[in-house]
């Protein structure tokens, strides 16, 4: 069982010896993911040091429980706790998602619902801050569109994690956010006080790590520039500063005014840019493993309804996994976590069924 475990206790010993390598941190790249490797394998080692133990005492519980009746008492507690072991380990060698350890950028748009719909932009972005904060998380807002009403037309906001772990990465947790979510509420313009239902896009980017990673030909880019403005169209910069920047090659479009400085603004630009150039890499190397992959949660299909926020029932319900809860208002607050175990533990599961017995 767990054959796979003697090449990954392998590695980990090789990993161990390259970060006693006083040149590794030379290089931040490579320490960056000798580092993430590391802390992956890490789990894996513990979890298959506490397996291994719980194999070697029930042996040793079943071997003495023919002469004193206290070991066979032991057994049934032995057993259960070997099983766990076993499930946490078999979880923990399921191959991860590679780009689980990285930053994020993410997008949300205004939908269906007009002002509404952008008002409840604003209260996503809010809830989105919110839970960052609870997990550490450092946030950076590139760039945003205002709304008449005090809400937002789109914003953009970067997310940064602390944590070397893969499993505590930002992407392994936000990766789930993307999709359309559905609000159920009286809109503040409503006089008459009746429910209306409003919708905003979510997109969730993995950022890349180093610029190089990602090759953008300069020659692919065409630059705009162009004055800023804000609600109602009204002009907040004398400037040229705001930048719109088109990837030739695959037709993707940046636009950013949130800085004073146009440098500014083209490097917010380029790194969204670089974000959505690497995923739409990933898109294809989805699409050619459609087979192996269709059964995850993960989605990018951004036209997919994932959640409902119903505020009279103070309801969050998420159409993927079954989580349904009435705790709307704390969820609104940044209590997003179970909801995003939730799928988590879907997302395992699939694997765990994809993979069979492999690991």
């Amino acid at each position: 069982m767990f054959e796979s475990v003697s090449t990954l206790l392998a590695e980990h010993d090789d990993l161990q010896q390259q970060l006693s390598d006083p040149e590794l941190h030379s290089d931040p790249a490579r320490s960056k993911r000798v580092n993430r490797r590391y802390a992956e394998l890490s789990r894996i080692v513990a979890a298959h040091s506490a397996w291994k133990q719980g194999v070697e005492d029930l042996a040793a519980a079943r071997e003495f429980a023919a002469d004193d009746e206290s070991f066979a008492e032991e057994v049934p507690a032995l057993e259960e706790s070997l099983a766990e072991a076993e499930e946490k380990l078999r979880r923990l060698l399921i191959p991860r998602d590679p780009d689980d350890a990285r930053d994020v950028i993410m997008e949300i748009k205004a939908g269906e619902g007009g002002a509404e719909s952008m008002l409840f932009v604003a209260d996503l972005l809010r809830m989105y801050l919110h839970y960052a904060e609870s997990k550490g998380w450092k946030t950076e807002l590139l760039e945003r569109t205002e709304s008449d009403l005090g809400g937002y037309k789109d914003v953009q906001v970067a997310v940064k994690g602390r944590s070397t772990d893969p499993a505590e990465g930002v992407w392994a947790h936000l990766k789930y956010e993307g999709g359309v979510h559905r609000v159920q509420r009286v809109p503040a313009t409503e006089s008459q006080g009746r429910i209306h239902t409003s919708a905003a896009g979510v997109l969730v980017f993995p950022e890349v790590d180093e610029p190089e990673e990602v090759e953008i030909n300069p020659n692919d880019l065409k630059i705009d520039v162009f004055r800023s403005s804000g609600p109602g169209g009204q002009s907040v910069n004398t400037t040229d500063s705001a930048v719109r920047i088109t990837h030739l090659p695959t037709g993707i479009v940046v636009s950013m005014q949130n800085e004073k400085s146009q440098l500014q603004n083209r490097e917010a630009g380029m790194r969204v840019l670089r974000a959505r150039i690497l995923a739409k890499q990933q898109e294809e190397l989805d699409a050619e493993a459609s087979a192996a992959r269709k059964s995850q949660i993960r989605t990018v299909d951004r036209s997919e309804r994932i959640r409902t926020y119903n505020f009279p029932e103070n309801r969050i319900a998420d159409h993927r996994t079954g989580y349904k809860a009435y705790n709307l208002d704390q969820v609104m607050d940044g209590a997003l976590e179970p909801i995003i175990q939730s799928a988590i533990t879907a997302d395992e599961e699939s694997r765990l069924a994809a993979v069979g017995t492999d690991v």
